[in-house]
């Protein structure tokens, strides 16, 4: 499954190389013009030079995940980091990482509850309580593989897990690139620019660089967004629920969604008998905050699909909603393309 390909892959912000590849590869051979950018963007083109009468459109999906960096090598080989994007520092003790070019195993570690006084025991360790050990006696042995600067990766293995859900790494936005590299691949006839940007977990850096090149009207971020649907947690405070299908954002920490994109996404699925949900959150921000804001502006959208444990070494996704979101996106295309899309408002 493409999922299990791109999930498994390193892909730190910043360090997209592995990921851009294997997409850029799975691309071969297709009547596609396409080229990395001085970012390291992938921007590829389907269909025909669109007219002047014709809207530009562009789809969005972020390579990157959210990982760490080693910033010192302790005396004793340990490995101090900082972390690279939006992560709980609850969720990394214990858990299995891949550090650098040679992807050394390691685990990160912490001081031993049995050395901790009363009240360290009460409060959750900080990133900076943390280290990465890869088994080094010494700082000069740790350096014969690797630098200050060395990205670490979670060590997750994308897998089945039942109820048509899978678990892995990365799905934030492994999935989004899934759908948008499926969607070039289709003998769809539909014509728009792909953008398989980089950094989005560390500001949207990558898409600002890429929308500014590209100059689309119109713009489709596809994302993955956290799910909270756990015993732990009231229905109205979830964003989103597995199994119901993509949702749809009206708006983000970095963008108020073009009402127009929003009313089409929206009859799309209803036309289609697709399922679908309203993202019931406005935190968080994705590549369309920068899209929108690139040059003399565009009208963007977001859609994604739901994630449990999002940001962390381990999410868990459901298939079903992920074939919708392509589905959906899809539709939406379809739909645009064919009535030169002129944003009427709801």
């Amino acid at each position: 499954m493409l999922l299990e390909k791109l999930s498994n892959l390193p892909g730190v912000s910043g360090d997209e190389g592995a990921v851009r590849d294997t997409i850029a590869a799975e691309l071969e051979g297709l009547p596609l013009e396409r080229r990395t950018d001085s970012m390291g963007n992938l921007l590829v083109r389907k269909g025909a030079d669109m007219s002047s009468s014709s809207p530009r459109i562009m789809l969005a999906a972020h390579m990157d995940e959210v990982g760490l960096i080693v910033v010192s090598i302790e005396e004793s080989g340990h490995l101090r980091f900082k972390p690279l994007g939006g992560i709980d520092s609850r969720v990394l003790v214990s858990k299995r990482v891949r550090v650098g070019r040679e992807k050394i195993p390691g685990v990160i570690g912490a001081k031993a509850i049995h050395l901790q006084k009363p009240e360290e025991r009460k409060k959750p360790f900080a990133a900076d309580q943390l280290y990465i050990d890869i088994g080094a006696k010494n700082r000069e042995e740790a350096e014969k593989h690797l630098s200050i600067g060395a990205y670490v990766s979670f060590d997750t293995e994308c897998v089945s897990i039942g109820g048509g859900c899978f678990r892995g790494k990365a799905f934030d936005d492994r999935a989004g690139c899934a759908v948008l590299l499926e969607l070039l691949r289709e003998e769809n006839g539909l014509s728009f620019d792909a953008a398989f940007t980089v950094q989005e977990e560390i500001g949207l850096r990558g898409a600002r660089v890429a929308a500014y090149t590209l100059r689309p009207q119109i713009a489709l971020a596809i994302e993955a967004t956290a799910a909270a649907d756990t015993p732990d947690t009231r229905e109205e405070h979830s964003a989103t629920v597995l199994g119901k299908g993509p949702a749809i954002s009206f708006m983000d920490r970095t963008l108020i969604v073009d009402r127009g994109i929003l009313k089409e996404l929206v009859g799309a699925a209803e036309k289609a008998a697709i399922p679908f949900q309203l993202r019931r959150a406005a935190g968080g921000g994705t590549d369309a905050g920068a899209i929108a804001l690139s040059r003399e502006g565009a009208r963007a959208g977001v859609v994604a699909v739901p994630c449990r444990y999002i940001h962390s070494p381990c999410g868990v996704l459901k298939e079903s909603d992920l074939q919708h979101t392509l589905t959906l996106v899809r539709a939406w295309l379809e739909a645009t393309v064919k009535q030169n899309w002129k944003g009427d408002l709801l």
